[in-house]
């Protein structure tokens, strides 16, 4: 074989070499970008339910210690997020928000509560039905 077309080819398979490299570090990259941008959506996504579960329990428990109700008009925004939380969340936090539902349930169903009994309640740990909730929920997003 001649050297010049011996040159050619090494120089035309260096170029086509050069060249894929080229688009498989582009696709790499756009790839993994990509993905990154999916997790970032799914982790602000999650979160965002998981504050407004957060806030609509804190108001309704709120409403509870000073109110028995047995109209459940007000629970179902409550229950449109535990079900919209059982299409992405993991089952320990579907439970632990199932827990919660139930502490607001039950919070409605007992006697109003005087400033005097708030305090001991809180004294007791009483006044915070998301603590485990929330911590779950850390744990999950940190863990996506």
């Amino acid at each position: 074989m001649d050297t010049t077309y011996f040159s050619a080819l090494i120089a035309l398979a260096g170029a086509t070499l050069g060249g894929l490299t080229t688009v498989a570090t582009t696709w790499v990259t756009q790839h993994v970008l990509l993905h990154r941008q999916t997790f970032e959506k799914t982790r602000a996504s999650r979160e965002k339910l998981y504050v407004a579960f957060m806030e609509e329990t804190a108001r309704l428990f709120a409403d509870a210690l000073g109110h028995q109700r047995d109209d459940v008009n007000d629970l179902v925004r409550l229950y449109v997020l535990v079900a919209r939380m059982r299409l992405v969340a993991t089952p320990s936090v579907i439970v632990a928000a199932e827990t919660v539902v139930r502490r607001v349930i039950d919070a409605y169903q007992a006697p109003n509560r005087s400033l005097h009994e708030l305090r001991l309640f809180a004294d007791e740990g009483g006044m915070d039905p998301l603590l485990s909730f929330s911590e779950l929920c850390r744990y999950e997003i940190q863990n996506l």
